[in-house]
């Protein structure tokens, strides 16, 4: 848990950004607003969390998921952003579900890779064995026939 109550509020660039974002060009806050709403802000993502766990809890959980934080928000009678949530945990799991196909394309590209080098240094290898032997028997060859004359 947090030591102060300052470590509790959420980066004052993050902040900024959202403002910047949800305001119109030419719109300027000052720095007390600014102030005022990370306070607020980081009042409203406690207290959604902690609703969150009542419903964890309720749930003899001690994880939060995306279906607590859904019914905090409905609790909270926020039910008016809970359809713009779900839409953003829709694409939020595609996003990630395309990642993770990524990912995993990329480690079978890369493992056909390895094997393909691993099986190119086989041969070569192989092929070097056998230049060994070749080498060996003209020089088994070479001798007998010396000590033949």
């Amino acid at each position: 848990m947090a030591e102060r109550p300052e470590d509790l509020n959420l980066p004052n660039a993050v902040i900024t950004r959202i403002i910047k974002e949800a305001l119109p060009d030419g719109v300027n806050v000052s720095k007390e607003a600014r102030s005022a709403i990370s306070r607020a802000a980081s009042v409203f993502v406690l207290y959604a969390t902690s609703c969150a766990n009542n419903f964890a809890m309720k749930g003899k959980r001690k994880t939060l998921n995306a279906g607590d934080v859904l019914s905090a928000m409905e609790e909270m009678e926020f039910q008016r952003f809970v359809p713009l949530l779900k839409d953003s945990l829709e694409a939020y799991k595609k996003g990630q579900k395309g990642k993770k196909e990524a990912s995993e394309q990329k480690r079978k590209e890369k493992d056909k890779k390895t094997d393909s080098e691993e099986n190119d240094k086989s041969r070569e290898e192989e092929n070097e064995e056998e230049e060994e032997r070749m080498e060996e028997e003209e020089t088994k060859e070479g001798e007998e026939e010396e000590a033949e004359d």
